[in-house]
């Protein structure tokens, strides 16, 4: 599996992937910061990665269909402190292996993680 870590998120996302063995990169590695979320999930659609954000704009299903796209994955974290967002995202690791990212939203805060897919039910 293959990741995009957007800009507002920290970079230990990354390195917390590739040391489980997935191909992570971020917004800022790839000079593409302040880029408009459009030009983002683009390039996350053409390099065929999940997009990781904080930005619940990628959670509008109209403007980003999960059918078109390799995997959103939105924290909506009522505490966006970077131990909290660590905490948050570990576990959620275990969950790649057993659910799938492709063509699907991932809404995840810190009590569950609700999953749209194709059929566009949660």
């Amino acid at each position: 599996m293959k990741f995009k870590i957007d800009e507002n998120l920290p970079g230990e996302i990354a390195e917390m992937l590739r040391q489980q063995g997935y191909e992570a990169s971020t917004i800022l590695e790839q000079n593409l910061g302040g880029q408009n979320d459009r030009k983002v999930a683009m390039v996350c659609r053409a390099e065929k990665r999940t997009l990781i954000t904080l930005d619940t704009d990628f959670s509008n299903i109209r403007a980003y269909p999960p059918e078109k796209f390799f995997g959103i994955i939105v924290l909506r974290l009522k505490k966006q402190d970077k131990p909290h967002v660590l905490d948050v995202f570990r576990p959620l690791m275990d969950l790649f292996s057993k659910e799938q990212l492709q063509s699907n939203l991932w809404i995840v805060d810190e009590k569950r993680v609700r999953i749209r897919g194709e059929e566009g039910q949660f």
